[in-house]
This record gives structure tokens, C-alpha cells and sequence, in this order.
């Protein structure tokens, strides 16, 4: 069968739908601002029907939109690249994580809430804080592997949007408050596993 020139034309209007509506959505979370359908779909001048015929729903969106934006963990942790201390790789691995949240606040949130209602929409969460996890605790990986992943595990819990967004939101810390109160539990979570091991 062959193309026509109309094919053409319509899937390259396709194309350049998709892209503004993801352009949009990048815009808007660049802001921090609260990241929604409707909103994205104003921002790419298109209806909200057409935003949904693109993107079922809005971690899909986002999580599209949000591709690339944040760097490998080596690049991430290039500042402390020559320390082999795992307590202040962490440590910057966690303020790297928080202050990035805190940019793109709106749509960390916006993905939070949409895998809590619908566990199944995880898949479409980024994970960045494991990749940055691991790759700070790569000078323990021939150590101790049960107690590294048991680290591991320990330090999702810190070193995460959730735990900013409790210590901003339930505690009242403000946001440079809460984001050195998660750096320092992170060391200490960090510091009591590095002295186990040494016991």
C-alpha cells in the first residue's frame, strides 16, 4: 500500500503534537509548579482530550517529559568522584537527589500521588534515587554485600522525595531545613554501617 502525502502530512502533525504537549510538560515542570493535564494542555495549546488521546494519563506524560532531564549518577556524583568515603558520597548523593525534587516539585508530586492511587503507574516513576544510592556505595560493594543491600534499602527511605515531603509537609521544616535534616540522617544511617562492619 502505498504512502500518500496526506499519511505523511497527518503523522508528521502527530509527531509535532506529541512533542509540544511533552515540550509543554517539560516547561511546566521546570517551573516547580503543580503539573496537571489540563495545564500541560494549555501550555501546548491543545485540548485536554487531545493531550489524553497522546498520553493515557499523567505519569505516562511526565514520565516522557522528565527523560534524560536528570543526569547519570557518575555525572551526579563527579564532585566527590575521587572520595572513596561512602558517608560523604551519600551525603551528596541525598542533597544531589532533594534539590533536584525541590525543582521539579510539582511533578514529583504529581507522580507520588498518581502510584499511590494506582500502584501499577510505579513503573513510570524515574528511580533515580537508586542509581545514586548504588553508585555512592560503590567503595562497599566488596566488603559486605548483605549489609550494603540492607543499606541500600535503609537509605530509599532517606534519601527520597517522600522523606522531603514529610519533613516539609507533616514536620514544617522549610525546604533547606528539611533537605539538611535528610542529609544528616542519611550520614548517620551511613556512618552506623560503616562502623558495624569495622566492629
Amino acid at each position: 500500500m502505498a504512502i500518500t502525502r496526506t499519511d505523511t502530512g497527518r503523522s508528521n502533525q502527530k509527531k509535532r503534537t506529541r512533542a509540544a504537549i511533552v515540550e509543554a510538560a517539560r516547561g511546566l515542570i521546570g517551573t516547580g509548579a503543580e503539573v496537571t493535564m489540563p495545564a500541560v494542555a494549555r501550555a501546548a495549546e491543545v485540548s485536554e482530550a487531545t493531550a489524553y488521546r497522546y498520553f493515557p494519563d499523567l505519569p505516562s506524560l511526565i514520565s516522557e517529559a522528565l527523560a534524560g532531564v536528570w543526569p547519570a549518577p557518575a555525572e551526579a556524583l563527579a564532585p566527590v568522584a575521587d572520595s572513596r568515603d561512602p558517608v560523604e558520597r551519600v551525603a551528596h548523593a541525598c542533597e544531589f537527589l532533594l534539590r533536584g525534587v525541590l525543582a521539579r516539585e510539582g511533578a514529583v508530586r504529581a507522580m507520588i500521588s498518581a502510584t499511590i492511587t494506582r500502584p501499577e503507574a510505579a513503573a513510570y516513576r524515574p528511580g533515580i534515587r537508586f542509581g545514586l544510592i548504588d553508585h555512592a556505595l560503590a567503595p562497599l560493594e566488596a566488603t559486605d554485600p548483605e549489609a550494603v543491600v540492607q543499606l541500600k534499602r535503609d537509605l530509599a527511605v532517606v534519601v527520597s522525595a517522600e522523606a522531603l515531603f514529610c519533613l516539609t509537609d507533616l514536620c514544617g521544616l522549610d525546604p533547606e531545613e528539611a533537605v539538611a535534616s535528610a542529609v544528616r540522617t542519611a550520614r548517620t544511617l551511613t556512618q552506623a554501617a560503616v562502623a558495624g562492619r569495622a566492629t
